[in-house]
C-alpha cells in the first residue's frame, strides 16, 4: 500500500545522507550459523545491500534467501538512529502491501471450505456494498476485488477509528468513491479492494479481521514473529522509519509507524524476514498445513488484466503479481510501502528461489528498485532476466496522441479527495513528465503504450510504466505504479482541482505522491 499523503509528506525530503550506526550479521542456515563457508552469490548479495544502505540513507535492512534448498536470513545497521540497536533476522518491519497475500491466502481457506467463491459478487457476502457506480457494484466479483480489477479508485485511507467496526465502516465510506474503469477490464493497483476481502472475511467467519488472520493463517503457519502490533511479539526489535532532514541527513520519525486500523487488511502486518522467509516457503510448497496444492497454485492461475506495476505483469492472480520472464518461468511477487517502512518479496516457484528485504527509511526504494525491479537478483539466483524493453525515439505526430495533462485522485485518513496533476509532453523523441513545472521523469518509449521511467539525466529507475486505451481506441490514461491517471489533452482545461505531482519511482507498489495545495 501507500500511505496518506500527510505522511508521505513529512518523510520525504532531499535525497541523500549516509547510514548510521553499527552493523550486525545474522544468517539461518545451519553451515552459516556454525561458522561456515557463506556461498559467493549470498556475499554478492549482502555487498549489495551494504552498498545500497550507504548509498541511499538506509539505517537497518534485513533480508531472507532461499536458494538452491538452503535459508539464508540476515540483518545489518541499526533499527534507530537515535536510539541503536542492531538489526537482524528476528527484528520487526511493518511489511506494508505484502499483508495482501495474507488476506488473499486466508480467503482462500474459505474457499477451499465452500463459504466463499471467488467468482461470485461481492454483494453475495455484503448486501450493502456500494460505490459511486451502482451497476459496477452490483457487478464486481470477488476475483475482481483480489486481483486489482475491480475499476473503482483504489487508494482510500480514511481513518474509521480504533474500534472492532473499523474495517466495516471504511467499507460503508467506499459509497462515494468514483469508479474509474468497468469492472475486470484493466488493471489498477487497489487498496481498497483488498479491504473488502478483509471485510467479507469478517462477515464469513464472525471475527475481526486480526483475530480471523491469525486464526486462519498466522498461528496454523507458527508465524510467531508476525502481528498487527509489536506488542504482539514480545521481546523483539523494532525497526522505527526514517526520512530526511532539510539538509539530507537520516531522521527518526518513530510516529510514522502509526497506521489507522482500517488498513490493517491491506497493509497492517509488521514481521521479521525469518517470518517472511516462511511465508515464501509456504508458497512454494504444496500448501501443508493450511491449503490444498490446488488451492496454492490456483492463487497464481487465472490473473486478471494484464499490465505495469514497475515491472510487466501478466496481472494479478489473488493478491500476488504474476511477473512473466525472458526465459518463461513465471515469478511471483509482491512488496510494501509505507513511510520510512519500504520491502520487497518474490519467488519463483519453479526456480525455489525467493527473496525478501526489508529497509527502514525513504532511502528503501533505491536499493529494493535495484534489486526487486530490475532482473540483478533473479539473474544471478534464478537465471531469469526481465522482458526486453530497448528504448527507441519517437516522432511528434507519434508522441502526440500521448501528449496531455494527467490527474489522479487518492482519499486521505480525513476522508478528502485529494488529486495530483502531471503533464506529459514530447521532447527529444521522448515525453517529458513534468510536475510543479519541473521536469521530473523522462519516459522513451520501448514498445506501444510502453514506456521505461529515467531521471531527468538519462539513469535508469528500473521502472516502466504504460498507456491503457479507451474502448474507442485513444489514450485514455496513464499507469504508473499501478495508478491510473486520467489524461485531458494539451489545451483543454482538466476537470479536476489538482495539485502538482511528485513522481517517485521506487519498489512495489509505490504510487505518485502529493502534497496538499
Amino acid at each position: 500500500m501507500s500511505e496518506p499523503v500527510t505522511r508521505r509528506s513529512l518523510l520525504l525530503g532531499a535525497a541523500g545522507g549516509v547510514a548510521a550506526g553499527v552493523t550486525a550479521t545474522a544468517a539461518g542456515s545451519p553451515a552459516t550459523a556454525a561458522g561456515g563457508p557463506v556461498p559467493r552469490l549470498v556475499r554478492e548479495l549482502e555487498e549489495k545491500i551494504r552498498a545500497g544502505m550507504a548509498a541511499y540513507g538506509i539505517p537497518g535492512v534485513s533480508y531472507g534467501l532461499r536458494h538452491r534448498g538452503r535459508d539464508h536470513v540476515g540483518g545489518f545497521g541499526v533499527t534507530d538512529v537515535s536510539a541503536p540497536a542492531p538489526v537482524d533476522g528476528d527484528t520487526l518491519f511493518r511489511i506494508a502491501s505484502t499483508t495482501k497475500t495474507f488476506t488473499g491466502t486466508a480467503v482462500m481457506r474459505l474457499v477451499e471450505r465452500g463459504r466463499l467463491d471467488l467468482d461470485r459478487t461481492v454483494r453475495s457476502y455484503l448486501p450493502g456494498f456500494r460505490t459511486a457506480d451502482e451497476a459496477a457494484s452490483r457487478r464486481v466479483t470477488l476475483r475482481q476485488a483480489l486481483n486489482h480489477s475491480p475499476g473503482w479508485l483504489g487508494d482510500s485511507f480514511v481513518d474509521t477509528g480504533d474500534g472492532d467496526d473499523a474495517l466495516e465502516r471504511y467499507v460503508a465510506a467506499m459509497a462515494t468513491l468514483p469508479q474509474l474503469t468497468e469492472p475486470g477490464r484493466v488493471f489498477a493497483y487497489n487498496n481498497a479492494a483488498i479491504g473488502v476481502a478483509g471485510r467479507i472475511l469478517e462477515v464469513a467467519t464472525g471475527r475481526v479481521y486480526e483475530e480471523a488472520l491469525r486464526s486462519l493463517v498466522l498461528d496454523p503457519l507458527s508465524l510467531r514473529q508476525s502481528a498487527f502490533a509489536p506488542q504482539g511479539v514480545p521481546g523483539a526489535r523494532v525497526a522505527v522509519p526514517h526520512g530526511f532532514d532539510l539538509e539530507g541527513k537520516v531522521v527518526a520519525v518513530p510516529e510514522a509507524l502509526a497506521i489507522p486500523r482500517s488498513l490493517h487488511s491491506f497493509g497492517g502486518l509488521f514481521s521479521s524476514a525469518r517470518d517472511q522467509l516462511r511465508w515464501a516457503r509456504f508458497h512454494l510448497g504444496d500448501g501443508s498445513p493450511l491449503l490444498q496444492r490446488r488451492s496454492v497454485r490456483a492463487m497464481r492461475w487465472r490473473p486478471g488484466p494484464a499490465g505495469v506495476l514497475f515491472v510487466e505483469i501478466d496481472g494479478a492472480g489473488v493478491t500476488w503479481m504474476l511477473r512473466p520472464s525472458a526465459e518463461g518461468p513465471r515469478i511471483v511477487q509482491h512488496g510494501g510501502d509505507l513511510g520510512g517502512q519500504h520491502s520487497g518479496f518474490l519467488f519463483v516457484p519453479e526456480r525455489d528461489f525467493a527473496l525478501t528485504v526489508l529497509t527502514n527509511s525513504e532511502g528503501g526504494p533505491q536499493l529494493l528498485s535495484e534489486l526487486f525491479a530490475d532482473d540483478w537478483a533473479l539473474s544471478r539466483f534464478a537465471g531469469l532476466h526481465n522482458l526486453p524493453a530497448r528504448p527507441r525515439a519517437l516522432t511528434p505526430a507519434e508522441l502526440a496522441p500521448y501528449e496531455g495533462r494527467y490527474a489522479g485522485q487518492q482519499v486521505g485518513t480525513d476522508g478528502t479527495l485529494v488529486s495530483v496533476e502531471l503533464e506529459l509532453v514530447g521532447a527529444g523523441g521522448r515525453l517529458s513528465a513534468r510536475a510543479g513545472g519541473q521536469e521530473a521523469l523522462v519516459l522513451p518509449f520501448y514498445r506501444r503504450d510502453r514506456v521505461l521511467a529515467w531521471t531527468p539525466d538519462g539513469a535508469d529507475t528500473y521502472s516502466r510504466g504504460d498507456f491503457v486505451r479507451d474502448p474507442d481506441g485513444s489514450v485514455g490514461w496513464f499507469r504508473f505504479g499501478g495508478r491510473l491517471y486520467r489524461r485531458n489533452p494539451l489545451g483543454t482545461a482538466t476537470a479536476l482541482r489538482s495539485a502538482p505531482a511528485v513522481l517517485v519511482p521506487g519498489t512495489l507498489p509505490y504510487p505518485l505522491s502529493t502534497t496538499p495545495a
